[in-house]
């Protein structure tokens, strides 16, 4: 009985394993683009930020809507509490460090819901004279945007650009930019 079982393990189930795998590493993006895709749409009509910026910040921040903040805080977009935040916080270990140079928990911002997370990135940005010189770019330059958004420091990882940008390539979020511009016109 063993014998069949292996036999069968072996014959059918790992000749589809890469076809599986294969099918897992697309899901979550996916998963992700279609769950948040009409909410990136209408961030973008009502601020300004790139449907494409907005998603692959969304994908690559909470990964894929899966990492510990996003799941405990809905904090899709890792945005810190900063000194004026007066709701809920949620600390996690991110990239602040105490006098010693010891890695200590990084104060993040909780959301009620992922619409929240969305609309507070979207403020975020908007109506910080910090983040202002990306709204001088077109819509449609993603590259710019993620160029900014790193040279700003949005991020401290030196690729966050690098990133972003294989991200929109990767599932061709561009598109969707280009539709929206298409639209308003």
């Amino acid at each position: 009985m063993l014998y069949r079982i292996f036999l069968l393990f072996f014959l059918v189930v790992l000749p589809f394993r890469g076809l599986i795998s294969h099918h897992n590493d697309e899901h979550p993006a996916m998963v992700y683009i279609n769950t948040y895709l009409a909410l990136a749409k209408y961030e973008a009509k009502n601020y300004g930020i790139p449907i494409s910026i907005k998603l692959a910040q969304g994908m690559l921040e909470s990964s894929f809507g899966s990492s510990e903040l996003a799941v405990n805080s809905n904090n899709h977009f890792g945005i810190k509490c900063k000194t004026y935040w007066i709701g809920p916080t949620y600390y996690h270990p991110d990239d602040d460090f105490d006098r010693q140079g010891n890695l200590i928990d990084s104060c993040f911002r909780v959301y009620r819901s992922v619409e929240d997370s969305f609309r507070d990135h979207s403020i975020f940005l908007r109506y910080s004279t910090h983040y202002s010189p990306l709204f001088e770019l077109e819509i449609t330059d993603y590259q710019g945007w993620a160029r900014g958004l790193q040279r700003i420091g949005y991020a401290t990882n030196p690729r966050y650009a690098e990133m972003l940008i294989d991200i929109i390539r990767r599932y061709e979020l561009y598109k969707h930019d280009r539709d929206l511009m298409d639209n308003l016109n």
